[in-house]
């Protein structure tokens, strides 16, 4: 099924559950506005979210508000051969203090994500909507997340959404110093090897920055996201991809 929405705002009340096989026509994102908001409104059943994804828009709000729908200009990317690994990093990827694993824990992860204080932020954009909504895309096999371990006790990781070879990076987060850097090195690592084109990091960090990521046109984005598209989806659990387990993906 196909559904067209206008660029007017849509309440979430009342609209139907898109499952993951309806696609949803969003306004053009050339129509954003100069933040790069493409819409208000709609819902976050998976035919949404994906429908989204597919057009270089996400999802991004505040507990309350209505969903906005975000496709900003320039956009921040990162190119997995082109994740940069300090010599402090490499210091400490040699001496095995972590341990990485994928989808073996989602929920966690997001929750994680969720409730982990920020230097500078006042709350969370993970409502509990949509951190319900990126468990069913969980369950549906799109969404995924590395964690990284410290001994038996999780110390850090990251979650986000997969199609074609594009990583929609969502989220991350960490208890222990380092350990989100040592999760993003992994997915960059393990997307490289599993010959994904794209981590969209949707929004410029100076943390990012400094890992690798940059800032790229919408221009630009939208075509490689394209082609990205046109490989097929690795749906399902990760827990058994090379490096997901088991492995040390950050070497």
């Amino acid at each position: 099924m196909i559904t067209e929405f206008s660029d007017q705002a849509f309440s979430g009340r009342g609209l139907p559950y898109f499952d993951e096989k309806t696609r949803i026509i969003f306004p053009p994102v050339e129509s954003s506005t100069p933040e790069g908001i493409v819409m208000a409104g709609g819902n976050l059943s998976p035919g949404m979210l994906l429908s989204a994804y597919r057009q270089g828009i996400f999802p991004w709000y505040s507990e309350g508000d209505p969903v906005l729908w975000w496709s900003p200009d320039p956009r921040c990317v990162l190119f997995p051969a082109e994740v940069h690994i300090s010599g402090s990093m490499r210091k400490l990827i040699r001496k095995n203090r972590f341990r990485i694993t994928l989808d073996t824990c989602f929920r966690e992860v997001i929750t994680a994500c969720r409730e982990t204080p920020r230097v500078g932020q006042d709350g969370t954009w993970i409502t509990v909507d949509m951190l319900e909504a990126y468990v069913g895309l969980h369950e549906h096999g799109y969404a995924h997340s590395v964690e990284v371990w410290s001994g038996a006790g999780l110390a850090g990781g990251l979650y986000g959404v997969s199609l074609g070879c594009c990583f929609f990076a969502e989220s991350m987060f960490t208890w222990t110093v380092n350990a989100s850097k040592y999760a993003l090195i992994s997915l960059a690592r393990i997307m490289e090897k599993m010959s994904f084109g794209l981590i969209d990091c949707q929004v410029f960090s100076p943390h990012l920055e400094t890992m690798g990521a940059r800032m790229i046109p919408r221009g630009e984005f939208l075509p490689r996201l394209k082609e990205c598209l046109k490989n097929e989806t690795k749906k399902g659990s990760w827990e058994h991809w090379p490096g997901g387990v088991h492995g040390d993906p950050a070497q």
